[in-house]
């Protein structure tokens, strides 16, 4: 009669010989590669695509390699507030030049004014001598030193711009003329001067004198 076996039975299925180890991966050595497919393999595999989608994704200055400058924008906003205030200022000394040149203008004038003011009084009131000496050429006093005299006041006063106008077949014309007598006549078209009794004097177009004529008007 055999003796019973004291030794724990084992109830594990014994693995065949050569099922043990399993056959190592190629390009390393047996035991360190891992089977196609593990976790590592899908997370290098994630972990790559991942950083292609960020790079993607990314936006701001920082996209083309420029980096947001707090102080650059700040000197920016600075340099537009100036050329804006430039530009004001710029408008508000052309508007200040162009008043200046308007006052300048204004000044000339007023000058101008004041001196054909001044001369037009000087030469009215010389009015009667250049009557009495024009009546004293039509009689043939004019002589000697009285005619030096008299020639060099017509000279001066022909330099201050003062002419003398008037004279018989001229169209009368209101403006200029004061007609002291109407006359008709056959062989006038218009109103014509007849006899000047006194000349007319201006400056310029500024009449300082009406002429005193007589008229002859057409008949009919």
């Amino acid at each position: 009669m055999t003796a019973p076996d004291d030794r724990p039975q084992d109830d594990s299925v014994e693995t065949p010989a050569g099922e043990h180890s399993a056959a190592p991966r190629p390009g390393g050595p047996a035991g360190q590669g891992r089977p196609a497919g593990s976790f590592g393999d899908v997370a290098g595999e994630t972990g790559e695509d991942t950083e292609v989608e960020a790079g993607d994704a990314s936006t701001g200055p920082e996209a083309d390699g420029e980096p947001f400058d707090p102080a650059a924008q700040a000197a920016s906003d600075e340099l537009a507030v100036a050329r804006a205030e430039a530009a004001e200022r710029l408008l508000d000394l052309q508007r200040l030049q162009a008043e200046f040149l308007n006052y300048k203008r204004r000044v000339e004038r007023d000058r101008e004014l004041v001196q054909q003011n001044a001369t037009f009084t000087v030469l009215t009131g010389l009015l009667p001598v250049l009557d009495d000496i024009d009546r004293a050429r039509e009689h043939g006093e004019v002589e000697g030193g009285f005619k030096a005299v008299a020639d060099a006041l017509d000279r001066t006063v022909a330099q201050l711009g003062l002419t003398k106008y008037a004279a018989t077949g001229d169209a009368f014309d209101p403006t200029l003329h004061e007609a002291l007598m109407h006359g008709l006549s056959p062989e006038v078209t218009t109103t014509t001067v007849d006899v000047v009794a006194q000349a007319g004097y201006r400056i310029g177009e500024r009449v300082v004198r009406a002429a005193k004529v007589t008229v002859l008007d057409p008949e009919g």
